[in-house]
């Protein structure tokens, strides 16, 4: 790839990541000061600075390597919105609130991004095919890591939301999952794959269902907006 269009994808891809995943950990801290946690304010985690939220690895580098070596998916995450669930006035169902304000954040930056759409008729001529390969990729990003992040596994947000709503019977032992969530992850999304692949099998039913329900939100979206 020449180094023109090098440059030209990471800047339509890493752009609209770095923004997703900047406001997705802002929510979180902002939904958790606002419910009596603090934790986040004062080590100065609620901004939507990006530069208080970038993993220079998981925010920049995996994507733009994942990009570059024409990975079929495109992944990334920030440093996470320390929250002590304990120092909110309810923690039970606060924590409920905090975990959604990520994903919820995702979709309303999705539809602002969609709705955005109408208004590349206005954008200057040399910078209109750039808007709009930002606007779409936004739009496909935050759609993604809004539904990824509802995955019912600890630490996702999916996980905390279950933990919250749970009864104690279920809710305990699904927390206790946490430690290991991101390896629990792994392993259904890329280890699972691989082995049904040797075995002539298709495990890869979580990634289906995600790119299935990924294209739902994104139509109703486009469908939303008067795009479709």
């Amino acid at each position: 790839m020449p180094l023109n269009s090098t440059l030209y994808a990471i800047s339509v891809w890493v752009v609209p990541l770095v923004i997703a995943i900047t406001f997705h950990e802002a929510a979180h801290g902002f939904v958790a000061h606002h419910f009596g946690d603090n934790t986040a304010w004062e080590r100065g985690r609620v901004s939507f600075n990006p530069l208080k939220h970038i993993d220079p690895f998981g925010t920049l580098l995996l994507p733009a390597i994942l990009l570059l070596s024409h990975s079929p998916f495109l992944f990334g995450y920030a440093k996470p919105v320390p929250v002590n669930f304990r120092a909110l006035r309810n923690p039970r169902i606060d924590m409920v609130w905090v975990a959604l304000a990520g994903p919820a954040t995702n979709i309303a930056l999705a539809l602002s991004a969609a709705l955005a759409f109408h208004l590349l008729d206005y954008a200057p001529a040399n910078a209109a095919q750039w808007i709009a390969d930002n606007l779409k990729n936004a739009l496909v990003i935050n759609v993604v890591l809004a539904i990824f992040n509802m995955l019912p596994i600890p630490p996702l947000d999916g996980g905390r939301v279950a933990v919250g709503l749970l009864p104690n019977v279920l809710a305990i032992p699904l927390s206790r999952l946490e430690p290991y969530g991101m390896l629990i992850l792994i392993g259904i999304l890329i280890i699972l794959p691989l082995v049904g692949a040797q075995l002539g099998l298709n495990l890869d039913v979580i990634s289906a269902i995600l790119r299935t329900a990924t294209g739902y939100v994104i139509q109703l979206l486009l469908l939303i907006t008067g795009n479709a």
